[in-house]
């Protein structure tokens, strides 16, 4: 694999750089295992889901909550 530099990505347009932090979510994204979780913090994931499970209803789709962040 070939090196690339901090100062040759700074060196990119801003859209192209954001275009490469997508792309190594993506990568990162695609072996959760590969990211380690806490006890802390698979307890809160346990706890999120049972709310969820016990009322679907409560909360709001990503589309409203992305809607009402953007609207700030």
């Amino acid at each position: 694999m070939a090196q690339v530099s901090l100062a040759d990505i700074l060196e990119l347009p801003v859209p192209d750089r954001i275009r490469l932090v997508e792309e190594i979510w993506d990568s990162i994204a695609e072996i959760p295992e590969a990211v380690p979780l806490t006890q802390e913090q698979k307890a809160e994931l346990d706890r999120r889901l049972d709310a969820y499970h016990k009322d679907p209803g409560t909360g709001s789709p990503w589309a409203e909550v992305k809607a009402r962040i953007l609207d700030r």
